[in-house]
């Protein structure tokens, strides 16, 4: 009889633990899913940047300093590895902010705010914004919900054994890289 309370401690703890990892492992796909509809957007983005800086640059060739900037943001976000989520964050929140200075400088530039083409771009990179706080919301939530499977008891002993790791949230640095460039039509 004792055998047989053994053997089905041994299995139930067995159970919990297929279970566990199981719902661990499914965690993990989501929150690399969010991570990567992150990324699909935010390529989307860096995409159009050329072409904004491109039609921005013929109005206002004077305003160099703001387009570099620009430009270097894109290609620091690019050069990061595809896991450094907090670094990612820190530079697309500043990527945010130089482009919503660069939307309000198209305000002194009359004939730049009726071109076609640059409000259409502008259409675009407020669309792909939007895409991207979808993007960051799922992502997040799915990391919140790995983080709470990898730190709760008795799960945190499953994910320890099984080398799970807390994933990081995509947070932007500043409160003010938060705000989506505004786009005036």
């Amino acid at each position: 009889m004792l055998l047989w309370i053994i053997l089905a401690v041994i299995a139930a703890v067995a159970l919990y633990v297929i279970v566990a990892f199981n719902r661990l492992v499914r965690t993990r796909q989501m929150a690399s899913e969010g991570w990567s509809g992150i990324d699909v957007q935010l390529k989307r983005r860096s995409d159009l940047i050329p072409n904004l800086v491109d039609a921005v640059k013929g109005y206002a060739a004077h305003e160099r300093g703001a387009l570099q900037l620009v430009t270097e943001l894109r290609t620091a976000a690019r050069a990061l590895p595809e896991g450094d989520v907090a670094r990612r964050g820190q530079v697309e929140g500043a990527l945010s902010l130089a482009l919503g200075k660069l939307f309000a400088l198209a305000e002194n530039y009359p004939d730049l705010k009726a071109s076609t083409n640059f409000l259409e771009l502008q259409k675009q990179l407020s669309e792909v914004e939007d895409e991207i706080q979808m993007a960051r919301r799922y992502y997040n939530g799915a990391v919140r919900n790995l983080n709470v499977m990898v730190e709760q008891f008795p799960g945190n002993i499953v994910a320890g054994l099984f080398g799970f790791a807390k994933g990081d949230y995509f947070e932007l640095t500043y409160a003010a890289d938060g705000a989506v460039p505004q786009v005036k039509v």
